[in-house]
């Protein structure tokens, strides 16, 4: 019923009489004033009765963001679930699917190797013991979720693929198998990376390509005097890495920010008091270990111990739509389940976090609470198992948190325990975490900044805030690439910036390995003195060193770098001493510039320039928009990160991944905020999401609309939930 009818409803209640009784009288002057009182509540908002005559409603902004506000959490959470689902229902269902360890049954073959990942990682019979682990409050705000998600799909069944429908209904289970499944079995640790490890023997483990920047910049280092925050995330632009951005307002809560698809809570955010993001961190929270095998079972401390076994069924769907069944055994020792078998060994694999159930909880708290002491209580539970943590607030305070389960181990520093670890004693199997106290942070820092670009935390800030003598050496490694170093560069060489120059530093294309090189390539190249090498010097002169869409020698610069041995192509090691400015010169002026002539060749051939425009060669393709790109590999020291893979010819790259969600924050009064989903924010057959692409390709932000009344104003859809 509208607050109109009401009025209305009441009005006809009050009607007097012309001459009314005592009792008639008493009953009239007791309805002017519950009348009065509800016009003062209609006029300041704040009664729970009129709140009790609201609707929990979702308000679409022309960009396609989503701006919940539930009447309670529990309405708010269920319209939160609908709108991932009109945005992403494709592929939250498909990804549900593959959460239950049950894709392959629906939809063929394809599927089988996730299946026996989540099946043997016990993703989802985890699940259903994290479920009955919530508090009982937050377990209905997950059905809440889901049954929003179900109430979707099942109003708009023509709007989702047959081909996923029969993952429906969704359940709260569902919820945290995908949580789990994403956070423990994609972040901190993939299959991939597993598989590669286990491969090469006793090897370290290959990096993650996963990555992001960070920055929470003090008042002091601030032109406007309020704390600023940075929050940047580079992953693939495609499945469960992709951002959902949003706003969910309900009693307790006015946040705003971004989080992975098919999770129903923010992951990074910020509301009117603080904020915070998160970097992907150089954590090591899982081990693979070597078993000498002995009979049926293992050695471990001079004694055989039996695995634990069980035995699991996967269908797999056929092409005419019959199932066939595989048996899957698993076998586990007291390190965890077992991956790989061969030779009298086996190689079991250990995960952090597998009996802490709490994350989504923490990440709803810390999105309500509204200053730091709050926000730091909340960050104690240490239920995120991995990601640095960057945090501002209106009070001006900024920390860096290494944020993590990070296991307590008995020896070894960063890289021993990035190889494959012996698993016949007992003396390298860890079963503790460090606790919140044990955990690289800082707040406040002299320098005023705090910044993180997947680099350990000993480099956050300079003068160097954490000292890595402090700490175990297995918490994390010495070193600092080149994007960190250009992070932490445009913040110590600007005394004071405001929010539009740390939009402009978010934006910078510049290649420190540009400026780290050329002063060396150059005399180099002039030195070997033919035609081809003077024209390439003349070319990488006048480059402005970035990698804009305009930029003329980068294409050239780039391509001679993916030809090169970063390990073997300079003089100088990074050092410690010198964080800043190594590595640096060429190990092998000759050779270097050898290379580079013959790629300037092929460049020449390829492209009929070997000044071609970077944004000539690398596209920003995203649905049917094909824009020139800008931005590149952090590798090569560029802070707009854009990762790129070759085209249908080979000849021209398309970006996949890199910058996605985008956010600069002021903590001014009101807060100022501009963001960008670099690929929009649906992914169904029926959105339009070229608009924040657009965008993105000229090196630009959007505004975010925060107040209700900047919403309103901006309003491209209104979705009212009936009272139930």
């Amino acid at each position: 019923m509208s607050i109109i009818n009401q009025q209305v409803n009441l009005n006809n209640y009050l009607f007097l009489k012309n001459q009314p009784s005592k009792k008639d009288f008493v009953r009239s002057f007791k309805s002017i004033l519950f009348v009065t009182g509800l016009l003062i509540a209609l006029f300041i908002g704040q009664t729970s009765l009129l709140s009790n005559t609201k609707s929990t409603e979702i308000l679409w902004d022309n960009y396609g963001i989503p701006h919940v506000y539930g009447v309670d959490v529990q309405g708010a959470f269920r319209a939160f679930g609908w709108a991932q689902m009109q945005s992403h229902g494709d592929l939250i269902l498909r990804l549900y699917g593959q959460a239950r360890g049950r894709a392959a049954e629906y939809w063929g073959e394809d599927y089988l190797e996730s299946d026996q990942w989540v099946v043997t990682m016990g993703v989802p019979e985890r699940a259903t013991t994290w479920y009955q682990e919530q508090n009982k409050t937050f377990r209905n705000y997950l059905d809440a979720f889901a049954a929003g998600i179900n109430s979707y799909a099942q109003e708009h069944p023509e709007l989702i693929d047959d081909e996923v429908e029969v993952v429906l209904p969704v359940t709260g289970e569902d919820v945290l198998a995908h949580v789990h499944r994403v956070l423990n079995f994609t972040f901190v640790v993939d299959p991939a990376t597993v598989a590669d490890l286990g491969s090469q023997g006793k090897q370290s483990k290959p990096e993650q390509s996963k990555g992001s920047n960070g920055w929470a910049i003090a008042p002091n280092h601030s032109t406007s005097g309020n704390a600023m925050l940075l929050a940047n995330p580079h992953l693939p632009w495609s499945d469960l890495f992709l951002w959902y951005e949003a706003q969910i307002t309900a009693p307790g809560i006015d946040a705003y920010g971004a989080t992975l698809v098919g999770i129903p809570v923010l992951a990074i955010a910020f509301n009117n008091n603080l904020g915070w993001t998160h970097t992907v961190n150089t954590f090591d929270g899982w081990d693979l270990y070597e078993l000498t095998l002995s009979g049926d079972g293992y050695l471990f401390d001079g004694e055989v111990r039996n695995f634990a076994q069980k035995t699991a069924e996967i269908k797999v769907k056929q092409p005419d739509g019959t199932m066939r069944s595989e048996k899957l055994t698993i076998q586990s020792s007291i390190h965890g389940p077992v991956i790989k078998q061969e030779q009298g060994k086996a190689l079991a694999l250990r995960v952090v976090g597998l009996d802490r159930p709490g994350v989504l909880e923490q990440w709803w708290d810390m999105a309500r609470a509204n200053n730091f002491k709050q926000f730091e209580a909340v960050l104690k539970r240490l239920q995120l198992s991995m990601f640095t943590i960057m945090y501002a607030d209106r009070e001006g305070h900024i920390m860096h948190l290494f944020n993590g389960q990070v296991p307590i181990r008995s020896q070894g520093d960063f890289a021993y325990w990035s190889g494959i670890i012996p698993g016949d004693t007992s003396d390298t199997l860890w079963t503790k975490i460090h606790p919140y106290e044990d955990l690289p942070r800082i707040v406040d820092p002299t320098s005023g900044w705090l910044q993180n670009a997947n680099d350990p935390p000993w480099t956050t800030t300079f003068p160097t805030a954490i000292a890595a003598k402090n700490y175990p050496a297995y918490i994390a490694p010495q070193g600092m690439d080149f994007r960190p170093q250009r992070s932490a560069r445009m913040l110590a060489e600007d005394s004071k910036i405001s929010l539009e120059e740390m939009i402009a530093d978010k934006h910078s294309t510049r290649m420190q390995t540009a400026d780290r090189l050329l002063d060396d390539l150059l005399p180099a190249l002039r030195r070997e003195g033919s035609p081809l090498a003077l024209k390439v010097a003349d070319v990488l002169s006048n480059w402005d060193r970035q990698a804009n869409a305009d930029s003329r020698g980068a294409v050239l610069f780039a391509a001679w770098l993916e030809e090169t041995d970063f390990d073997t192509l300079f003089s100088k090691p990074w050092q410690k001493k010198s964080p800043l400015t190594t590595p640096d010169g060429l190990a092998n002026p000759q050779q270097s510039v050898a290379t580079l002539l013959a790629v300037a060749t092929k460049i020449e051939q390829d492209y009929g320039a070997i000044d071609v425009p970077w944004g000539e060669v690398f596209r920003m393709n995203y649905g049917n928009v094909d824009l020139p790109a800008n931005g590149g590999p952090g590798d090569f020291g560029i802070f707009r990160v854009v990762n790129f893979a070759p085209g249908s010819d080979s000849k021209h790259f398309k970006g996949f991944d890199g910058d996605s969600f985008v956010a600069a924050i002021e903590f001014s009064q009101p807060v100022k905020a501009m963001a960008l989903t670099t690929y929009g924010n649906s992914t169904q057959s029926n959105s339009n999401s070229s608009e924040q692409l657009k965008l993105f390709s000229q090196k630009q932000l959007r505004p975010v609309w925060y107040s209700r009344p900047e919403v309103e104003a901006n309003l491209e859809e209104r979705k009212v939930f009936q009272k139930n």
